[in-house]
């Protein structure tokens, strides 16, 4: 079953943070994982006002995506999270 990682984040270091995107999507590739939404336009229309950058992120499973999320590759990136954003990272399984 698929899994989808959501992710909402607040970028305070701009600079710092194209060293994060730079990096991820071949890590993400290397894990058969794919972008369905990376930081496009928001737009809400019901509930409170979402002004944070939305990336949704399909797995093939909620392993895959547990064994990407903790990967050392990917630990390792998250000292760049932590330097430049604040951020949520939500995981849901499919249909």
């Amino acid at each position: 079953m698929s899994a989808y990682a959501i992710v909402r984040a607040e970028v305070f270091n701009p600079e710092r943070f194209k060293d994060y995107i730079a990096v991820t999507p071949a890590l993400l590739e290397k894990y058969g994982a794919k972008f369905l939404a990376r930081g496009g336009n928001v737009e809400t229309v019901e509930g409170e006002e979402e002004n944070r950058r939305v990336v949704l992120i399909e797995f093939e499973s909620r392993e895959k995506a547990l064994e990407f999320y903790q990967c050392d590759e990917y630990q390792e990136l998250l000292k760049i999270v932590k330097e430049s954003c604040n951020r949520e990272y939500i995981l849901v399984d499919g249909l």
